[in-house]
Order: C-alpha cells, then structure tokens, then sequence
C-alpha cells in the first residue's frame, strides 16, 4: 500500500492514525511525504504514522506518475504491481473498503471523531 500525504495537510493529519490502522491491520504500508525527511520525522511523532516512510522532493515524480491531484491519496497495489485500489482525500467508506481488500479490518466507524467524507 502507498499513503502520499503532505505535512501541512489538515486532511493528512486527521488521517494519519487511519494510516497507521492500515498497517497495525495487516497492510505493508509505505507512506510517501511530499517534504524534506526532516518535516517527516516530526509529522511522525505529532500525528502518529509510524509507518515507513520516504521522502519525495519536488518536483514529485513519483506522485506525478501516480497521477496524484489530492493528498491524502491511498493505493493498494497488488503483487504483480498492478494499483487494484485508489481512494483520495478522506472518504471512510472507501477507506474501510481498500483496508479489508488489503486483508485487515476498517479503520474508521462512526462516532470515532472523523468525518464521513472530507476532500483533501
């Protein structure tokens, strides 16, 4: 799974945790920062998405390739490296779907303080 995310995302940082039950749930889960590794390692701490995560400088590339217009944005990538899910911004149904299709449980219900949809 890739997490793209930006540090100074509100949306971002309301989901990190979800990022996280993505992978206490099972998922191999790399997230991808749109900041210097410095900004990352601080993000980690605040919000709590302790995955692994890289760096990606401008002019995003990789994000690029991955026709990425939103952060947050989640794909599932299958073991052949075919992307078999997309969800961007924050969407708990969508999310909670691409979670048991990676083989884990949701990671968001009502009533646990998030909303059911919030664009990134």
């Amino acid at each position: 799974m890739l997490a793209f995310f930006k540090v100074t995302c509100p949306v971002c940082q309301m989901v990190a945790p979800a990022v996280e039950a993505l992978a206490d749930g099972g998922a191999r889960v790399l997230a991808v920062g749109q900041d210097p590794a410095a900004r990352l390692v601080d993000y980690a701490t605040r919000y709590g998405q302790r995955v692994p995560t890289v760096s990606e400088p401008p002019p995003y590339r990789v994000s690029d390739a991955y026709g990425i217009s939103a952060v947050p944005t989640v794909f599932l990538v299958g073991a052949d490296g075919v992307v078999t899910h997309a969800v961007g911004s924050w969407d708990r149904e969508r999310w909670n779907a691409l979670a048991v299709a990676a083989g884990g449980r949701p990671v968001s219900a009502t009533g646990d303080g998030l909303p059911a949809f919030r664009p990134g």
